[in-house]
């Protein structure tokens, strides 16, 4: 039990709202795709998500302020609902099936409930603060926890895109935790923060994060046992990198990670 459950479960029925929209838009022939000033795309799907879930936070939180990727907003407010109508858009219009609707809610500036709806891939992961983590596919719901796993020689990591290293970090100091770990991929996007949480992978860093991209796994790798962090090792999703782990393996990476 939560003292947000009744949040969560709202979060819920937001996610219900959003899937759908993107499950009947997903491969459609006649997505109408666009290119934001950041030139990053964007489909009428993201933008259809975004207005229905404000329209029921509108009704249902009339109190509480939203941000979102594509409406914007402000995170200067006690209770904000954060936003990312399609993380993975490129594999959304791509017809690849690995994107998902990411809603958090976000209390004093700490994220306390999060979900992460995949519906072409039949899974959704959620979590509220002190309620635990939990996800669910087509056999059914469980609690979900990081892996054991202590040794960086052993670990699974995973990133988004090497070359966003290139052009905002460091790909040198992303290659040496590569190089310290047992066996590296590229899952991309919020998937690999969801693996982390249900312990099948170890580590998931990106250089360069959004609010809206990462809200969600403040809350749900942390009740799921594991650590995240920006790169700069603070507890904030709004830091503009992160690193989710299973958090024996968290100082290691964020040492090999400096620059």
């Amino acid at each position: 039990m939560s003292r947000h459950d009744a949040d969560l479960e709202l979060a819920l029925r937001l996610a219900d709202a959003a899937d759908a929209i993107t499950a009947t838009r997903f491969r459609a022939h006649d997505l109408a795709v666009e290119r934001k000033p950041d030139r990053t795309p964007v489909t009428d799907a993201d933008v259809a998500v975004e207005d229905a879930v404000r329209a029921v936070l509108a009704s249902e939180r009339p109190d509480d302020v939203v941000m979102g990727e594509e409406r914007g907003g402000t995170l200067d407010a006690s209770r904000v609902w954060v936003l990312d109508p399609i993380d993975g858009t490129k594999n959304f219009l791509r017809g690849v099936p690995v994107w998902a609707t990411l809603i958090a809610l976000v209390e004093d500036g700490v994220p306390v409930v999060g979900v992460v709806s995949a519906p072409a891939m039949s899974r959704r992961w959620w979590a509220a603060a002190g309620g635990g983590a939990f996800a669910s596919d087509a056999s059914g719901e469980r609690a979900i926890s990081v892996s054991g796993v202590r040794s960086l020689e052993d670990a699974y990591v995973s990133t988004t895109d090497i070359k966003s290293w290139v052009e905002y970090h460091s790909r040198e100091a992303y290659l040496r935790l590569v190089d310290a770990t047992w066996e590296s991929r590229a899952f991309g996007d919020f998937y690999q923060h969801c693996l982390v949480a249900e312990g099948a992978i170890d580590l998931a860093p990106e250089c360069v994060a959004n609010p809206w991209d990462i809200a969600p796994f403040q809350v749900l790798v942390t009740e799921a046992g594991g650590r995240f962090t920006s790169l700069d090792g603070e507890e904030r999703y709004d830091g503009g990198s992160v690193l989710t782990s299973n958090g024996h393996l968290h100082e290691a990476a964020l040492k090999l990670l400096a620059r």
